[in-house]
């Protein structure tokens, strides 16, 4: 029971540890083609 508790807590740590080491993925901004329209679409 403690070795299953280990290996859960190494895989969380794992995926945690490389959530924060990646780059976040730069994005195009969606607002910067809206900038010059004055309507808004619904």
């Amino acid at each position: 029971m403690l070795l299953a508790q280990g290996i859960v807590t190494a895989i969380a740590g794992y995926f945690f540890y490389k959530v924060m080491v990646t780059p976040p993925k730069q994005e195009p901004d969606s607002y910067a083609e809206n900038d010059d329209e004055i309507i808004r679409q619904e």
